[in-house]
């Protein structure tokens, strides 16, 4: 049964990698904004902002934008779960010897391979400008792991968004808030620098850890406690997420 399920769901992930192959402007307009956001804050906003540390400012900015990368990536998960279903797929593939999980398993792989290219994009145009980093090989690894985990938790809170959505939209703009959320959090100013109640936020979302984390790996420095607030985080959201899904899921093919 498991076998069965992992073919279906590789058969249908094909599938929709192929439906971006021949639409690569997906992955283009994804990386398009978070690069220019970081051309912007390097050349034009930087100089203006104190990052607290001696390191180039496109060092501390990165993981921040790597955030934002992901978060504008998957709002394309849930336009295309939903055109799905509006288009009368998930009922076409009812009706054949397909394990209903592999229907949405599929659209989050989909959404983790265009993801990491879009990021690859990004760390490319990042190494150009004078990103710099003495990481090693288990820090760099310790960094994709973070990114997919951050990548799979907001792709289930998109197939969320896709499941319920009543307009093509609606379906996407959920994703706004969590592209904005990174620019309260230390991702590109300590957050020491902020007002009393703004601080108090940015400090205890769930942004701020990983972007330190990510940061303190890039430099090879000591992750501290921040590691495990900010895994703490990204599991608590993706098991509440997943199991929303699969539940919205359930009632929608009922």
């Amino acid at each position: 049964m498991t076998m069965h399920a992992l073919s279906d769901t590789g058969a249908l992930t094909g599938r929709s990698l192929r439906h971006i192959l021949r639409s690569p402007d997906t992955i283009i307009t994804t990386a398009i904004t978070p690069i220019a956001l970081m051309l912007l804050f390097v050349y034009v906003l930087g100089g203006a902002i104190d990052s607290g540390t001696d390191e180039s400012y496109v060092n501390y900015l990165l993981p921040g934008i790597l955030l934002i990368t992901i978060a504008s990536g998957i709002a394309y998960t849930a336009y295309r779960l939903f055109l799905d279903l509006q288009g009368g797929i998930f009922e076409r593939f009812q009706s054949m010897p397909i394990a209903r999980s592999s229907v949405l398993w599929a659209h989050v792989l989909t959404s983790l391979a265009a993801n990491l290219a879009s990021i690859a994009a990004v760390v490319g145009v990042a190494l150009l400008i004078g990103f710099r980093t003495s990481a090693s090989v288990g820090a760099w690894l310790a960094v994709v792991g973070i990114l997919i985990l951050f990548t799979l938790a907001l792709t289930w809170l998109a197939v969320i968004a896709g499941l319920s959505a009543t307009t093509v939209d609606g379906a996407s703009a959920f994703s706004y808030p969590l592209i904005f959320l990174p620019f309260i959090s230390s991702a590109f100013a300590p957050t020491d620098s902020m007002p009393g109640p703004v601080a108090w936020f940015a400090e205890h979302q769930p942004v701020t850890s990983i972007v330190n984390t990510i940061r303190a790996l890039f430099a090879q420095q000591p992750v501290g406690s921040e590691i495990w607030t900010a895994l703490g985080w990204l599991a608590g959201i993706l098991v509440v997420a997943y199991a929303v899904a699969i539940a919205t899921y359930r009632r929608k093919i009922s």
